[in-house]
C-alpha cells in the first residue's frame, strides 16, 4: 500500500508565498514522475509542475516563473515552492506521483486559499 501525505497549504494574501510539501511511503521500489495538480471550484483538475527522476521539470504557463517545483528522491518528497501567490491559485493541490509499473497514486489534496 503507498500512501501520500501533504502538507504546506492555508491561506495567503496575494503575493505571498506557500511551500507545500508531499510524502510517499509505503511498498515504493521507485518513483518516476512526482507532480502537482490541482483543481479550483468548477473547474477540471489541471496540472501545475512536474518533476522527472533525472531533475527535468516542466510548468503550466500561469504559474512560471513563480512556482518551483523540486525532489528529494531519498526521501520520496516532492515540495511546490509558490511565490507571488495570485488569488486565481486558490484551488485544492494534489500531489502525483508515477511507478515505473505505470501505476499512479494521488494525495488527499491540500487547499490553498489566496486572498486579494
Amino acid at each position: 500500500q503507498v500512501q501520500l501525505v501533504e502538507s504546506g497549504g492555508g491561506l495567503v494574501q496575494a503575493g505571498g508565498s506557500l511551500r507545500l510539501s508531499c510524502a510517499a511511503s509505503g511498498s515504493i521500489f521507485r518513483i518516476n514522475t512526482m507532480a502537482w495538480y490541482r483543481q479550483a471550484p468548477g473547474k477540471q483538475r489541471e496540472l501545475v509542475a512536474a518533476i522527472t527522476i533525472t531533475g527535468s521539470t516542466n510548468y503550466a504557463d500561469s504559474v512560471k516563473g513563480r512556482f518551483t517545483i523540486s525532489r528529494d528522491s531519498a526521501k520520496n518528497t516532492v515540495y511546490l515552492q509558490m511565490n507571488s501567490l495570485k488569488p486565481e491559485d486558490t484551488a485544492v493541490y494534489y500531489c502525483n506521483i508515477d511507478t515505473p509499473l505505470g501505476v499512479r497514486y494521488w494525495g488527499q489534496g491540500t487547499q490553498v486559499t489566496v486572498s486579494s
